[in-house]
């Protein structure tokens, strides 16, 4: 039986492991309270913004699978775009990728301290925040395997709740169950009734991008998690096949039933929009079982968002775009250094976000929109440019190559500079693209100082 190399992840992911890793990323902030931001921008036809946005992430989830497949390494675009980008391409994506992590991680332990005061008001908020950091922590210095069946079951409860709403939803039209009065009609006629399917014009459609692209985030852990899936050949390209579609379904589902349910003007005027699912449904405990899906959405998107930041350091460090202890295995085979530094990381957020009120949270999604589109647009580059560094024959044997090419890759890279134009445009989200201009600044000088120089000596010592 062959030892594990002390530096090499061990491949303890299955299939189910990885697709629900995805949608534990990909299912959490944006979709329970996000959504609500995304409707009262576009209204109705924010349906059509989603279904949009989502082919485009589709693409570069197919542009992704296709360098997955081909290499399945730990560290995943970040090594990709080292190989055929250029080193400080490489240490740019994936410092980026990791600071969209730690961001998007911020936000979620915050909210978990604020949904456990909804049982327990009387315990400060900083002992939970404390509690699911190290919870969280411990979880990802278990075997992958253990983390990945935690992350199974957390997103199936998820998902599982999400399902019953929109079944409920569809109730609620179809057989008139629970009590409707003083929320009009429900019917399919909401979506048009009330200003039109697109009240607030094509602006308001643009408008809402940056939510929506916010809410699609995290769903590239599927490439993260290539270098430790069994058979990668196989489980990749099922699970990047099947993931998108799934989310994409669950977004315009559910946002179709609570558009159907009210008028888009009141969704989340009366706090989460799906506490009023349950509210319609006559469900005096709505809050407390939404409390108790948005907590596992929590805590599950933090335990995919710390896997995958981790993931991504250990990838630099083998480059020597990071310390080298990053690359430093457990007997479990876990990066645990990475780990504890997440953990750091957001341990020194948590007085931080004391400080940030309520509706701010549109400049967050905005400044995590930023380094989530960052790490799609180089992503698509990064397979647009091993494509044509390829032969033909290199061509024919890609067991999962990106569909359309070269017209689709090309377009989808259209799109996501298109949003970081809509990102400077509009005054709300402007300081995260100047936020995110000075993050890339800062990682090249980074680059120039401390990793070129080891980079040329390593050369010169090598010759």
């Amino acid at each position: 039986m062959k030892s594990q190399n002390a530096t090499d992840m061990k491949r303890g992911l299955s299939a189910r492991h990885i697709r629900f890793m995805a949608l534990g990323s990909a299912i959490g902030t944006g979709l329970f309270y996000g959504s609500a931001s995304a409707i009262k921008l576009a209204g109705p036809a924010v349906l059509l913004v989603y279904i949009i946005a989502g082919a485009a992430v589709y693409m570069v989830m197919r542009a992704l699978g296709e360098m997955a497949v081909r290499n399945p390494v730990s560290g995943s675009f970040g090594q990709y775009a080292t190989t055929y980008l250029g080193p400080l391409a490489g240490f740019v994506l994936g410092w980026t990728y990791a600071f969209e992590m730690i961001i998007v991680c911020l936000a979620d332990v915050t909210a978990f301290g604020i949904y456990m005061g909804f049982w327990l008001p009387d315990v400060p908020r900083w002992i939970w925040v404390l509690g699911i950091v190290f919870l969280i922590g411990a979880l990802n210095l278990c075997s992958v395997k253990v983390f990945g069946e935690m992350e199974f079951w957390l997103s199936l409860l998820k998902v599982g709740a999400i399902i019953a709403m929109i079944l409920a939803g569809f109730g609620i039209m179809l057989f008139g169950i629970g009590s409707a009065s003083g929320h009009g009609i429900s019917s399919v006629s909401n979506l048009w009734v009330h200003g039109g399917f697109m009240p607030n014009g094509v602006g308001g459609l643009v408008a809402s991008l940056a939510v929506v692209m916010f809410a699609f985030g995290g769903i590239e852990i599927i490439g993260v998690a290539a270098g430790e899936a069994r058979n990668p050949e196989r489980v990749i390209p099922r699970a990047i096949n099947a993931v998108p579609l799934r989310i994409l379904l669950f977004y315009v589902l559910t946002l179709f039933v609570l558009m159907s349910l009210y008028p888009w003007q009141e969704i989340g005027s009366q706090g989460s929009p799906f506490v009023q699912i349950f509210d319609h449904l006559g469900i005096s405990s709505a809050a407390i079982i939404l409390n108790i899906v948005v907590i596992s959405a929590a805590v599950s998107a933090i335990n995919s968002d710390i896997f995958g930041a981790g993931r991504m350091m250990y990838g630099l460090a083998r480059q020597g775009q990071a310390p080298q202890r990053f690359a430093q295995l457990s007997e479990q085979g876990v990066p645990w250094m990475t780990v504890v530094v997440m953990g750091v990381a957001l341990l020194c957020g948590v007085v931080l976000n004391y400080l940030i009120p309520e509706n701010v949270f549109l400049l967050i999604a905005s400044i995590a929109t930023f380094a989530t589109v960052w790490v799609w647009l180089m992503i698509l580059v990064t397979q647009i440019v091993m494509r044509r560094s390829m032969s033909a024959e290199e061509v024919a044997q890609l067991k999962f190559p990106v569909p359309f090419w070269p017209v689709a890759p090309m377009v989808a890279t259209a799109f996501m500079l298109f949003v970081f134009g809509v990102l400077g445009y509009f005054p709300d989200t402007r300081p995260a693209l100047v936020v995110g201009a000075v993050w890339i600044v800062l990682l090249v000088i980074a680059y120039r100082l401390w990793v070129k120089p080891k980079v040329m000596s390593a050369r010169s010592y090598g010759q």
